[in-house]
């Protein structure tokens, strides 16, 4: 099914930008689908990480419906989430980083603009379903922050190798929950990343995959659940876009304050 319902930039990345100049809800799939792999782990619940959290577009009374993580940006104010996940400006959204069975340890922040690449607007690209929230600054001891002050952030990196690890940590569909992580290689099918683990299922769209930069203690997202399907068919396979050059110049757009865009309503998922 597809999964949604209802620090300053790296030279790489300054690099990259410079290069460049520039939630309805889905039943689950009819059948089972063909099987998981043999050995496909399944995703533990557990407490959460500050970075990762659920969106809320109706209150915190309501059904969460995606997943997004902070990202290190010069505002520190932008958060990763699925393209697919958003409609309209997503104004007025709500994101809960490190959401635990209905408590908010790092505060609720408000999304206050929404950024894709011009082809999921135009086509609905899976290549390009990726989305940058920005959300607005709060008062913390006398201060403005922005969300990336309380949370940390992780570094905005390219899609990840075969063979490599991530963690993917996700929220799915609920209220006074805990997310679900698990730790798996990455092999590709037709050019998008993807993972088998089970248990990620509607909510799930958007949450990170997380590697650890080598060399480093800094964390990096290197995809998230989206792509070829909205994220995949069955709960036991995942996809995400590959993330190329283009997903910084959104980075670069949300923080030059360029006007956010107005997102059209995702279509199909083609499952």
């Amino acid at each position: 099914m597809p999964r949604f319902s209802g620090a300053t930039l790296t030279g790489l990345a300054v690099a990259a930008l410079m290069a460049l100049g520039t939630l309805t809800a889905v039943p689950a799939a009819a059948d089972d689908g063909p099987g998981a792999p043999p050995g496909t782990p399944t995703a533990t619940r557990f407490d959460g990480i500050a970075t990762v959290g659920p969106l809320f577009r109706g209150g915190l009374d309501h059904d969460h419906s995606c997943t997004a993580s902070v990202v290190a940006a010069p505002g520190h104010d932008l958060i990763l989430a699925a393209a697919h996940c958003v409609r309209g400006t997503a104004a007025g959204w709500l994101f809960a980083p490190g959401y635990d069975a209905g408590r908010t340890p790092y505060g609720v922040w408000t999304v206050t603009g929404a950024y894709v690449d011009p082809k999921w607007s135009r086509d609905q690209d899976p290549r390009y379903d990726y989305a940058i929230l920005r959300v607005a600054d709060q008062e913390r001891d006398g201060r403005e922050v922005g969300v990336q002050d309380v949370t940390g952030a992780n570094v905005l990196g390219l899609a990840p190798p075969a063979g490599q690890e991530v963690t993917d940590v996700a929220y799915n569909s609920g209220i006074g929950d805990q997310p679900v992580r698990c730790t798996v290689p990455v092999y590709y099918t037709g050019g998008f990343p993807s993972f088998d683990c089970h248990g990620y299922v509607g909510g799930s769209s958007g949450s990170p995959w997380l590697a650890t930069v080598p060399g480093t203690r800094r964390t990096a997202v290197v995809g998230l659940i989206g792509g070829l399907h909205q994220g995949g068919c069955y709960e036991y396979t995942s996809y995400s876009p590959a993330f190329r050059l283009q997903v910084y110049a959104l980075v670069l757009r949300a923080t030059l304050g360029v006007p956010p865009d107005t997102v059209p309503a995702a279509g199909g998922d083609g499952c």
